[in-house]
């Protein structure tokens, strides 16, 4: 079992962001960390107490987690430490703003043992073309801090395939994060969302799409000790790699807790209320999506392609089956311990596509 806590406040609003974040409704922080224990309790009752469940990993993301001050989380952990797994892995993503050395440090003695900091690049213009709040020094310090604290996984995000992006300017920013005692690295291609400020621009104003350039990117983190094992997700070693992330990969049960938070339980959805002040009032109305088995093996075949955790074969039917040999003889895909694996995580979806079709 996973656990999700959305923190949905931030001091700006990045202009390619389409999560259910808000700059403007910071009088609403104390009433909604309120509502979130109430629905926090009872989803912990309801899923794991009385199904004698443990939580293998908490996420707590946004938003900006570090906009919420670390001794208001002291009651979450009191919440959820009786059900945690001995070596439970616990993530907080923070913005290098308002992570600051006290904020890290009292995170980090109430339990967090992973840090995943927003990042984007380390490059002022390109930040302030994003929307970000913070520079590059801002950035360097936060993460050298978190080290200096103790943590030993922290993860930094960084953004390409945004215009006047170029090789070279993307190896100066992985230059700086592979100086940096980082252990993870997500790097992610820009997409343009509905309800950004991107969206209302001429796309070819704002990114770039070169496959060549990912290929150039992910050979650039092999060469310097970091292993691809997701799409976006790269780690200096398994250890490092994110067990929350992989526990979605692997179509595990979780929790969503807060506004725009999704939880996955009992093979169906369920929608916390998205709207602040909607949800303040009635934090344990869900929406609920139920899940078919077709939906369900779909998911497991995108996810696992998408990863190093790959599909088991008795997920596939003999049309199917017959497919993936064809894709073995063109060396697209591979079999091992009754699990078939994608080479190129870049062509996941077409090939997962092709088998189901």
């Amino acid at each position: 079992m996973l656990l999700y806590i959305h923190i949905p406040f931030c001091d700006s609003k990045c202009f390619y962001c389409a999560f259910n974040s808000y700059t403007d409704k910071f009088s609403l922080k104390n009433d909604y960390m309120k509502a979130l224990k109430i629905q926090l309790k009872n989803n912990i009752e309801k899923y794991v107490k009385n199904r004698n469940k443990k939580i293998e990993t908490v996420f707590i993301g946004g938003g900006t987690p570090s906009t919420i001050k670390a001794f208001e989380y002291k009651e979450i952990f009191e919440i959820i430490n009786p059900y945690l797994e001995e070596k439970v892995e616990i993530t907080t993503e923070a913005n290098p703003n308002s992570a600051s050395f006290e904020w890290l440090e009292t995170m980090k003695s109430l339990g967090v043992s992973r840090v995943s900091f927003g990042v984007q690049s380390f490059q002022n213009e390109k930040l302030k073309f994003l929307g970000r709040s913070h520079n590059s020094n801002s950035a360097i310090k936060a993460i050298q801090n978190a080290s200096e604290i103790g943590f030993k996984e922290i993860n930094c995000d960084i953004i390409y395939g945004v215009k006047n992006d170029t090789l070279n300017s993307i190896k100066e920013d992985l230059d700086i994060a592979f100086s940096l005692p980082i252990t993870h690295i997500s790097a992610y291609s820009l997409t343009i969302e509905e309800g950004t400020k991107f969206f209302k621009l001429d796309k070819n104003s704002v990114k770039i799409d070169d496959e060549d350039l990912s290929y150039e990117i992910f050979d650039y983190f092999s060469k310097n000790g970091f292993t691809q094992y997701e799409i976006s997700n790269f780690s200096k070693n398994k250890n490092s790699q994110s067990k929350h992330n992989y526990g979605y990969w692997q179509h595990k049960e979780y929790l969503g807790v807060g506004a725009g938070a999704v939880g996955y339980i009992n093979k169906r959805r369920e929608y916390p209320l998205k709207n602040l002040e909607e949800y303040i009032k009635n934090p344990l109305f869900v929406e609920i999506e139920e899940i078919d088995e077709d939906d369900i093996k779909v998911e497991k075949v995108l996810l696992g392609f998408r990863c190093l955790n790959g599909v088991e074969l008795e997920l596939f039917d003999e049309k199917e089956l017959k497919k993936i040999d064809e894709l073995i003889i063109y060396e697209k895909v591979y079999i091992e311990n009754n699990k078939v694996f994608n080479k190129n995580f870049l062509l996941a979806d077409e090939l997962a596509l092709y088998i189901l079709d």
